[in-house]
């Protein structure tokens, strides 16, 4: 979408004044604040201009414009400068990541420092980097209303689990299904393993007892764990400070979302070392389409990749915060993968 100095001007405006102030923007209050040598009917034709794109709307007839989650994406990818971490902030990142002995304590300690600093709830997790799937699956029959699943992992980890149901599953049925799952349910990782692909299999071998469901869930269940050694959310209560969320429908949905740790593995990451931010929609969770998370992953070492993210209002300071969460991952990125003194950690990239 091209659009021109001044509207580029204005939308910057717009969305800084709507972070500090939660409150849309008059045409008036901009003249004040630009020195664009135009009229404030010029000012006010260039919102209607930047509403007619769907980059601005105006929640009352009478009020001011406020950024859409499409204006805070061109914001971000085109008009935010770099934030910056102030000596304070960069202190107590480093006395806070001083304090974990052991990484999963610099991992707690990290997501609730980042909650700390951005008034946010935070989370942090660190993740095998490769993506684990199932090779085979067996399914052992006891008696009518039990059996094993027996999953061989590409890990060459072997996972089972009892099953013991209200309704009779013959073995014919087992013998099926293990076949089926082994032809569609292998090689694929969790997010493939999709509700479509899940009733295909449920028709193609007749199971009107669920059973299919029950070994999908089970086979999704050990990918997502296998993923993740350790999981840390914190803060959640900030989110409440925020008057986004005084309504308490929108406050319940993320809320429920950060309290579900199968929920909260599905979280989006970058594909890379770095910081990536998804603004409403953009968060495939209908949970999160009233928020944005901003994630910052670094190599954590000993095989392993470290997440650390942020929840919150898509009013978001989203400079400040992707420069903090950079600057912590950082450092945890020297604790925990290069072996660096923690004495003399450094910080992020953006010092």
């Amino acid at each position: 979408m091209s659009l021109s100095e001044r509207k580029k001007r204005i939308l910057k405006a717009v969305v800084e004044d709507y972070i500090g102030s939660a409150e849309p923007v008059s045409s008036k209050a901009l003249q004040g604040r630009l020195d664009l040598s135009v009229s404030s009917a010029t000012i006010r034709n260039e919102m209607n201009e930047l509403e007619q794109m769907g980059l601005l709307e105006q929640p009352h007839t009478s009020a001011g414009r406020r950024p859409t989650a499409s204006g805070y994406r061109i914001y971000v990818n085109e008009l935010m400068g770099s934030g910056d971490v102030t000596q304070d902030e960069a202190e107590a990142i480093h006395e806070k990541i001083r304090k974990g002995d052991e990484p999963s304590n610099a991992v707690s300690d990290a997501s609730k420092l980042a909650s700390q600093i951005t008034a946010l709830p935070s989370y942090a997790m660190q993740a095998m980097p490769g993506v684990v799937t199932a090779q085979r699956f067996e399914l052992v029959y006891i008696d009518d209303h039990t059996f094993i699943i027996v999953v061989l992992l590409s890990n060459k980890s072997v996972q089972n689990r009892l099953v013991t149901l209200p309704t009779v599953t013959k073995p014919a049925l087992l013998t099926k299904l293990s076949a089926l799952f082994n032809a569609s349910f292998t090689g694929k990782p969790e997010g493939d393993m999709t509700t479509e692909l899940i009733a295909a299999t449920e028709r193609a071998a007749g199971d009107v007892t669920g059973v299919t469901a029950v070994i999908a869930g089970f086979v999704m269940e050990i990918l997502m764990r296998t993923q993740v050694r350790h999981t840390v959310v914190s803060g959640t209560s900030n989110l409440l400070e925020h008057p986004e969320f005084q309504d308490v429908e929108k406050a319940r949905r993320v809320l429920g979302y950060l309290s579900n740790e199968q929920e909260l593995l599905r979280l989006p990451a970058p594909e890379a070392d770095g910081v990536k931010i998804f603004i409403g929609a953009e968060n495939v969770a209908e949970a999160l389409r009233d928020a944005s998370v901003v994630v910052a992953k670094y190599d954590a070492g000993d095989n392993m990749q470290g997440i650390i993210g942020v929840v919150g209002p898509t009013r978001m300071d989203y400079a400040k915060v992707a420069a903090r969460l950079s600057y912590i991952a950082g450092g945890l990125a020297k604790v925990l993968a290069m072996g660096v003194p923690i004495g003399e950690i450094s910080g992020g990239e953006d010092e």
